[in-house]
């Protein structure tokens, strides 16, 4: 008898919550595990290869920030279809996903919190720690987000750390010269890259004084901004204000960053809180030396002068000094981009994620089953 487990999550879009239930999704051994993914807002891109699988979407609709139609949608599927497991994800359903799970009886139930939040009010943590008391687990990617939720009053107990996962890397199909013509940039700079939403979550201010203050000294590099956002008129409006696009480029979404990666000089991540962050293993994985704020989801990827360079929160000076530093020895450069490749094969394949995951449920429905 094959275990059921539902995976509750807002949408599919394009984050990296998303990705890992995707892939955990598509690898949990389907000898095993029978798997229905619901979506509590919308649909999103990321779903087309949960239904490419075979894995059935259902699209709950709620359509505002208290819709009790939407929970009531959502115990009635659960009772339907009966699962093992309930499985939630960020925080709208944890909310709705572990209420209506109580409220249908589900043996077993597990939320999952993948950043830390600063964002929340007290009466986010006062539901997180209502629902808490109601489930099984909480699964997390960082033992920073641990800190942080029991620091609000959740205990440390209940969590399990289970880092991210990343498919195997492709050989680039590109060249150096191709991918900055992609880009933009001139074939004789050197390529800092940032791969993220443009979130103030992010602080892209900071990387883009930062990039300005190395331009200024070498003359030869140019910051490119992968992602889009609501930030972006505000960055650009910034970037104009403080520097020229040839220092500082945004490039918007795209799809070929895995393409784009190996051919990058530095990668950069100035965040004042992550969880832990896929672009950052992605990075790491394609063996770039990464410098990062130093943050608890960012300290689980990097040790510094190891896997990479940490640097203070905001301290534009000190990105521009490490970066200044690894352009000027090449060698130290390469040596923590090998280490990161490796730190990443090590620890971070979706096959241990997967793993840690179904041997979770299956200790947590034994355990039940033993009561």
């Amino acid at each position: 008898m094959k275990l059921r487990i539902a995976l509750i999550i807002p949408t599919m879009d394009q984050g990296g919550a998303e990705k890992q239930l995707a892939l955990l999704a598509e690898n949990l051994p389907h000898d095993e595990f029978e798997v229905h993914v619901y979506l509590l807002t919308r649909d999103g891109p990321r779903s087309r290869s949960l239904r490419d699988s075979g894995i059935p979407v259902t699209v709950i609709g709620k359509r505002f920030k208290a819709d009790p139609t939407a929970l009531f949608r959502l115990r009635r599927l659960l009772k339907e279809w009966s699962p093992d497991v309930v499985h939630t994800w960020l925080f709208a359903a944890n909310s709705f996903g572990r209420t209506a799970a109580v409220m249908a009886k589900v043996p077993v139930i597990i939320a999952s919190e993948r950043c830390v939040d600063p964002w929340k009010s007290w009466w986010h943590f006062w539901i997180d720690r209502v629902l808490a008391r109601r489930s099984t687990a909480i699964t997390t990617n960082s033992s920073g987000v641990v800190e942080f939720y029991a620091d609000h009053g959740i205990s440390p107990n209940l969590f399990h750390v289970i880092p991210n996962g990343i498919p195997e890397r492709s050989a680039t199909s590109i060249t150096r010269g191709q991918a900055l013509e992609r880009l933009g940039v001139s074939a004789d700079r050197k390529l800092i890259m940032a791969v993220g939403r443009l979130w103030p979550q992010k602080r892209y201010r900071d990387l883009i004084w930062a990039a300005e203050l190395i331009a200024c000294t070498r003359g030869d590099t140019t910051l490119v901004v992968i992602g889009d956002g609501p930030q972006k008129a505000e960055l650009l409006r910034f970037r104009d204000a403080v520097t020229i696009p040839e220092h500082v480029c945004f490039v918007g979404q795209r799809d070929d960053v895995p393409e784009l990666l190996p051919h990058a000089d530095l990668f950069w991540i100035g965040s004042e809180y992550e969880g832990q962050s896929n672009a950052v293993i992605e990075a790491m994985q394609a063996g770039r030396p990464v410098i990062a704020s130093e943050i608890p989801g960012n300290r689980d990827l990097i040790r510094h002068d190891e896997t990479g360079r940490l640097v203070p929160v905001g301290d534009r000076a000190a990105f521009a000094r490490e970066s200044l530093d690894l352009l000027d020895h090449p060698e130290t450069a390469e040596r923590l981009g090998n280490a990161a490749r490796r730190r990443i094969e090590e620890a971070f394949s979706v096959e241990k994620m997967v793993q840690r995951h179904a041997q979770l449920y299956r200790q947590l429905r034994s355990q039940f089953e033993a009561r």
